[in-house]
């Protein structure tokens, strides 16, 4: 189920300019970095999937290429995993992009569907290995039957696969600093790149997008896997830095201190771990999970316990149900 985080994170992506910064610093095409963004627009439409559901966590966006539109069909994933049935989604969905526009007779010139440009944004920890055309779902068909099988294919920009010098290089590049905000940093950094930020967005054209951005950051700062951050209500980016500077001693204080607890933390767990693999033998995925998430009396406790249990269970209790 998204999260609040989540909602903030497609919000930011309802906003031309970031739509433009994408398709501008991760798709190295020169046809489309060519596209007249000043024609930016979202498609208003009605798409309902094969279950019935409405498609309202989709973004359809277009834009003109000389006389013609190019629709970009814009797909945020949240998932922890691939979908390995997404160019199949996909497929779907830019159907019902076009029965939409043929009902709101949308079409071309000549009466011609526009080109459609699917994008699947993802977020997910884990990297994405699904195939990205549908033929690769397919089995090899007969000579006669492969030019009358469906056609589909998707690009896939993997938020966690893009090399950290690739952000870099994209210094006023709104979406390249919400991936790096993404990814952990340092108290330091993190007001760094909000002052980058709010140095970036000072003209007219963002202030729509100044507002959505610093409402995210705020949250994302708050949800900080390493040391969260509790600020006020603010949407605001010249408010947010000027908050993280009268701040940033405080935090990162505390971002140290909770480095050296969850160092401390890896230590103990991998001594335990030895321990238990010396007297029950390599532990099962279960073991390592609640290890892992192990409090430091937890941790405690199993160290006193191990010399003399009889076995993994009597250590760490028993495993999931289902398991």
């Amino acid at each position: 189920m998204p999260t609040s985080h989540d909602a903030g994170y497609k919000l930011l992506f309802s906003d031309p300019l970031m739509v433009r910064d994408l398709i501008q610093g991760f798709i190295d095409d020169p046809w489309l970095q060519k596209l007249d963004f000043s024609t930016l627009e979202p498609v208003k439409g009605h798409y309902v999937s094969e279950d019935l559901r409405d498609r309202a966590d989709d973004f359809v966006w277009r834009v003109k290429s000389g006389e013609e539109w190019l629709y970009l069909y814009l797909l945020i994933e949240f998932q922890n995993r691939s979908d390995r049935f997404m160019a199949l989604r996909i497929m779907v969905y830019v159907g019902l992009l076009y029965q939409d526009l043929i009902r709101n007779k949308q079409l071309g010139p000549h009466g011609l569907l526009p080109p459609v440009l699917p994008i699947v944004l993802y977020n997910g920890e884990r990297r994405w290995h699904a195939p990205v055309s549908l033929a690769e779902l397919l089995p090899k068909p007969p000579a006669f039957l492969a030019p009358l099988q469906a056609q589909m294919r998707y690009l896939l920009i993997d938020e966690g696969a893009i090399p950290a010098e690739t952000l870099a290089r994209l210094p006023q590049n709104l979406v390249a600093a919400i991936f790096k905000l993404e990814q952990p940093q340092t108290p330091e950094a993190v007001q760094a790149l909000v002052t980058e930020l709010e140095a970036a967005t000072r003209s007219d054209e963002y202030a729509a997008v100044r507002r959505i951005v610093a409402i995210w950051i705020r949250t994302a700062l708050i949800r900080n896997r390493k040391y969260p951050i509790l600020l006020p209500e603010l949407d605001d980016l010249q408010e947010l830095r000027i908050m993280l500077s009268q701040r940033i001693e405080q935090w990162a204080e505390g971002y140290l201190a909770a480095g050296r607890m969850e160092g401390r933390l890896e230590g103990e767990i991998g001594v335990l771990t030895r321990l238990l693999n010396r007297r029950f033998g390599p532990l099962p995925t279960w073991a390592e999970t609640r290890l892992n998430a192990a409090t430091e009396q937890a941790l405690a406790d199993w160290t006193d316990a191990v010399l003399d249990a009889a076995s993994l269970v009597d250590v760490l209790g028993p495993p999931p149900a289902d398991h």
